[in-house]
């Protein structure tokens, strides 16, 4: 198991106890790349996903809906994590 593999555990089971590092390392690990960062907005794309991601570096943890939302856009295009 990678570390990857570990944080997509670990972003499934507890997204509440998520730190902004580990989110922003985890999306790394599915393709996607920052775009730009807005105040403490930091926003992410992948190369054929019209979405973005949005997270928020809240005292060094990401917000729980934020993580979930990954989740879901990962889920809804069958991503895999990379290397």
């Amino acid at each position: 198991m990678g570390k990857h593999d570990k944080l997509l555990e670990k972003a499934i089971n507890s997204p509440q106890n998520f730190r902004f590092a580990e989110a922003i390392k985890l999306a790394e690990g599915f393709g996607f790349q920052l775009a730009r960062t807005s105040g403490s907005h930091h926003i992410l794309k992948r190369p054929g996903i019209p979405e973005l991601l949005n997270f928020q570096n809240i005292g060094g943890k990401a917000k729980a809906y934020q993580i979930k939302q990954m989740l879901e856009l990962v889920e809804f295009y069958d991503l895999r994590l990379e290397g």
